[in-house]
Formats: C-alpha cells, sequence, structure tokens
C-alpha cells in the first residue's frame, strides 16, 4: 500500500464535525487519505453515532484511549498516534481545534518526517489556565501550516511571531457542515416533538466545560442563572448532559424549567440548536454554531477564542454568576438575527486542502483569497 498523502487525527464530536468536510473532500478529490480516531470521546452517543449521521466510513485506526487524567490520556494517544502514522508514513498530518487529541498527535507529528497542519489555528481566549488555550498554542506553534479561519485568528498568529507564508485564512469548516446538514436536521428529526417544545419558544443549554461542572458551588451558580431566566421568559431549557455533568447534577438542585436529556446525536442537537429562541453555553463550537444558524447566544464563561461572535453582535459573555447570566440573557433574548457570519462562505474545507497540498511558497497568495472570502 502506498503512503497516504494525509492523516487526519481526531477523537471528540466537535473534531469529528468540523473535520467531516475535510474527509469528504478527500474522498471527492481521490486524495489517499486515513483517519485515525483516537476515542479521547469514549461514550457511543458522542463517537460512532456521528460517524453514521455525517455519512462518514469507520475511522481507519481506533485507538480507544478513553477517559483519563490529562497526563495519562494525552501520553497514551501520543505513543499510539506514532504507531500509526510510523507505520503509514503520510505526507501531512492534520490536527484540529485544542483538545488531548490535538496535543498529542502535535507532539507525535513533530518527532517524525511529516508536514503538521493546524485546522482552526489562531483562537485564543488569553487564558492559560485554560488547558485548551495551551494546546492551541503548542500546537500553533510547532504546525508548518496554519489553516486560521478568521484574519483575527490570523493576526493572532502574527503577533506572536508565526511568518505569514505558514499561514492561510481559510474560513471555518463549522460553515460547511452546517450548510450540509441543517435541513437534514430539519426533515429527519423528531427531537422537538420528542421533548415537547416549540420552536422559537425554548431554550437550549450546554455545560460540560470542566472548570464549570467540576466546582459544585459554580455549577449550582450556573443553573440558578439559566433557572432565572426560563422564568423571566417562561421557557423550557432543554439541557443535554454529557454523562461526566450529568453525574456531578445528582449532588444538585436543578432548577424546574431546566429539563436535563440524554446526549443527541449530531442532527437531533442541530435542530435544537436552529430552533431555540437563546442558546446559554460555555462551549466555544456552540458559539460558532449559534452565529452562524442566526440564534443569540450567551456564553457561560468569562473569556472566549471566538471573540468574532461578539464583535458580531451574536453572542455576549455573560459570565459565572446567577445575575450576570440573567442581564445578560435579557440583552440576547429576542435579539434580530441581522448579524453577518464571519466564519466563511462554505468553502474552508476546499481551501484547507489546497493550501495543505502546496508544496511551493504560495501561502501569503492563498491566504489573501480566503480572507477576501471570509470579510
Amino acid at each position: 500500500m502506498n503512503s497516504p498523502q494525509l492523516a487526519i487525527v481526531l477523537g471528540t464530536r466537535p473534531e469529528i464535525v468540523k473535520l467531516a468536510p475535510i474527509i469528504r473532500e478527500c474522498r471527492d478529490r481521490d486524495v489517499p487519505h486515513i483517519v485515525v480516531h483516537t476515542g479521547q470521546h469514549y461514550s457511543p452517543q458522542l463517537t460512532e453515532v456521528f460517524f453514521d449521521e455525517l455519512e462518514l466510513p469507520p475511522p481507519d485506526h481506533a485507538l480507544g484511549v478513553g477517559s483519563a487524567t490529562h497526563g495519562e490520556q494525552t501520553g497514551s494517544m501520543i505513543a499510539g498516534i506514532e504507531e500509526v502514522l510510523l507505520e503509514a508514513d503520510p505526507e501531512t498530518v492534520l490536527v484540529q481545534g485544542d483538545t488531548n487529541t490535538t496535543l498529542a498527535a502535535t507532539i507525535a507529528a513533530s518527532k517524525l518526517d511529516a508536514e503538521l497542519g493546524h485546522v482552526e489555528a489562531g483562537l485564543r481566549s488569553d487564558d492559560r489556565g485554560m488547558p485548551e488555550e495551551v494546546n492551541r498554542i503548542i500546537c500553533d506553534h510547532t504546525a508548518d501550516r496554519l489553516f486560521a479561519p478568521t484574519p483575527a485568528a490570523a493576526e493572532n498568529l502574527r503577533a506572536e511571531g508565526v511568518p505569514s507564508d505558514r499561514i492561510s485564512v481559510t474560513g471555518n469548516t463549522v460553515v460547511d457542515a452546517l450548510q450540509r446538514h441543517r435541513g437534514l436536521a430539519a426533515d429527519r428529526t423528531a427531537v422537538l416533538d420528542d421533548l415537547g417544545v416549540e420552536p422559537g419558544e425554548y431554550g437550549l443549554l450546554t455545560l460540560h466545560r470542566a472548570e464549570n461542572v467540576d466546582d459544585p458551588d459554580r455549577f449550582a451558580d450556573l443553573l440558578t442563572g439559566v433557572g432565572r431566566v426560563a422564568r423571566e421568559y417562561e421557557m423550557d431549557v432543554v439541557y443535554p448532559a454529557h454523562p461526566r455533568a450529568r453525574k456531578k447534577l445528582e449532588d444538585l438542585r436543578v432548577p424546574n424549567a431546566v429539563e436535563v436529556v440524554e446526549p443527541l446525536d449530531y442532527l437531533e442537537f442541530l435542530r435544537l440548536e436552529s430552533d431555540a429562541s437563546v442558546i446559554l453555553t460555555d462551549s466555544g463550537g456552540v458559539q460558532e454554531e449559534a452565529c452562524v444558524l442566526g440564534v443569540p447566544c450567551v456564553t457561560l464563561r468569562e473569556n472566549t477564542e471566538r471573540p468574532e461572535t461578539i464583535a458580531a453582535g451574536a453572542n455576549r459573555l455573560g459570565g459565572v454568576t446567577p445575575t450576570g447570566i440573567f442581564e445578560t440573557a435579557r440583552e440576547m433574548v429576542g435579539t434580530d438575527a441581522e448579524w453577518e457570519n464571519p466564519f466563511g462562505d462554505g468553502d474552508a474545507a476546499a481551501r484547507i486542502l489546497d493550501a495543505a497540498a502546496a508544496t511551493d511558497a504560495d501561502g501569503a497568495d492563498d491566504s489573501a483569497a480566503a480572507t477576501e472570502a471570509v470579510q
């Protein structure tokens, strides 16, 4: 078997969703590639079902690492990824975002004779207390090709001394994914009926970050704030809780209007996002999706690595106190979705593959063309 041109490494639900357009583009162009799934998200509801729904073949390599401490999990992934890369000998290793999978693949690829490409490069929250911030910085300063989703992300990289010829502004593959699947979500799912909610008359909550759900007092404050929003607007708030967060909820009082449900598959969650009156979240990816879908968003954090959503008027930082969350939600509920999508036109996957395949120093030209497309 000849060496693949690309090895695409992923391990979490957001990575599957955002790398799916690139995998499809590889298949459309007959680009030899392999997909390596670390198993960082190990629940079937958060992994296998997404491959099925996104109409992707099973990964070529499934490492099955599962949950552990940061160090143990990352170390296991480095060893497993290295073994696959040594055998496959790809020209380029492609990673996405800021997870432990991203960090592990970055370290493994940096020791081998392969170029490293980072999808969604240049995001910054300026909070080194976030493990994700450390992961994305290490990856950005190790990668050979950096695929920044917006001009602002590219500017972050240049400000840190990354040469411009390594940077391409491509747009964000989240737009590619949403354009492909939003209609399917409306046609193929009955999740609104199943949950007994009407379009535009409910809120959607996601909380999963360790700093939010592992601290009982903070988690309780967040739920209190969300409960106040629900009462003010007389709406139910649907909360698809990850298994880890669900376990923490056993010791907390959940407001009556907050309906905790099992994790949803991709199309069901996308349908809930699309028809919500407001989204309250601590997820960076959900901030992007809300912005693209035209749904007002309140971020349950003190900072965000997606400032473009705030600049567009689609998102506000609500903080982590009940009062802050309530007051911010009052600013956002009922907002007309007249903002412009800052994440591109849905051709990010094609631009990323074009830039990844480049062998000469034409990154500046690619970046300029893509920058025009996402402004």
